[in-house]
């Protein structure tokens, strides 16, 4: 039977496979995308926003409690402060907002360490759903250690994380501050190609942080540590993405808070989508790196175990065909025998 075109066409490989035999990258970048999705990647993003949202209270908290501890031990900057207010806000107005400062100041210490419980809380929180998160990606299935053990090195993780990205930022504007500087005294600083000179410097040196901080990331945050070879060239992808997202947030910022609407709810919608957004990207070039061509490589088949050799009895509640036929035929040949006896017991 002639196959129809339009079958024979659809048999044949489709435009996306052919692209993935021909270049590799989209081949990985495919594979990528699956396993991102087989291992649901987007539930656990949204997980990590959450935690991430949570945790913005309780830092709040932790700042307005440091703030309340510099005008304390600062009284000039509180009165220059109490000074500004009465200058700007309407009148009258002072004597309602003076009394909440010096009460959030007289408060520090309670506001400070239940923020910082809270903080502490909500942090390991976020960082145990990532490192399940990045686990999931590399597809680890590591033993469940003991809870108090799992919350120290989750602790220890938050902070390493969090000096980590303070480093991170501080080399960045240490950085740009000194290449400034030096423009100064060199008597460049009003030439435009040095200006440009310097945006490119603080670019190179975002990413230079960023890669140290997304191979940490790929490689260390799991529950098993992958291998830094792994995890390179997908640290590059992400810290080339992650610039990306920083400057789009930027504009996406600068775009929703011009209205008094935007100015009030933009922020916090623009901090969740950003959230959302760079959760996703880590778990996706997490995805990307496990499955690099030296992680997908093919696993021996296990071998398998002795053979068991187990005697099975069958009982039966009757007798079987071979018996029953045999007593059939025995009661055949019986009643012709007697038959033809008593025929002969007659004629006689």
């Amino acid at each position: 039977m002639a196959v129809p075109a339009a079958k024979a066409k659809s048999a044949g490989p489709s435009r996306l496979e052919k692209l993935r035999a021909r270049h590799g990258w989209i081949d990985h970048l495919v594979r990528a995308g699956g396993r991102y999705t087989d291992r649901h990647g987007d539930h656990y993003a949204a997980a990590i926003t959450y935690f991430s949202v949570l945790s913005l209270v309780p830092l709040v908290m932790v700042a307005f409690a440091a703030a309340g501890y510099v005008l304390f031990f600062r009284p000039e900057l509180l009165a220059q402060l109490q000074a500004g207010i009465s200058k700007n806000v309407p009148a009258g107005l002072e004597g309602v907002i003076n009394p909440i400062i010096d009460g959030a100041i007289a408060s520090r210490n309670a506001v400070g360490a239940v923020g910082l419980l809270a903080a502490l809380y909500s942090g390991i929180g976020w960082m145990s759903n990532l490192r399940e998160a990045l686990s999931e990606q590399w597809g680890q299935v590591p033993a469940t250690p003991a809870l108090p053990k799992r919350i120290f090195f989750d602790l220890l993780t938050l902070i390493g994380l969090g000096l980590a990205l303070v480093g991170s930022f501080a080399i960045t504007g240490l950085a740009s501050g000194f290449a400034a500087t030096l423009l100064r005294l060199v008597g460049l600083a009003d030439q435009g190609w040095a200006a440009v000179l310097l945006t490119v410097l603080g670019i190179v040196l975002g990413l230079v942080a960023n890669w140290f901080i997304f191979l940490w990331v790929i490689a260390r945050l799991p529950r098993e540590h992958a291998t830094l070879r792994s995890a390179a060239k997908a640290a590059l992808l992400g810290a080339v993405g992650f610039e990306v997202l920083k400057q789009v947030m930027t504009y996406y910022l600068a775009s929703v808070t011009t209205s008094p609407s935007g100015a009030i709810f933009g922020p916090l919608l623009g901090l969740l989508v950003f959230a959302f957004f760079v959760s996703r990207f880590i778990l996706f070039v997490t995805a990307w790196a496990a499955t690099a061509d030296e992680n997908e490589q093919e696993e021996p088949a296990p071998v398998p175990g002795p053979a068991v050799i187990r005697s099975e009895v069958t009982v039966h509640s009757g007798p079987t065909r071979g018996t029953a036929a045999g007593l059939l035929g025995a009661g055949l040949v019986t009643g012709l025998l007697g038959s033809r006896l008593l025929l002969g017991r007659r004629r006689d």
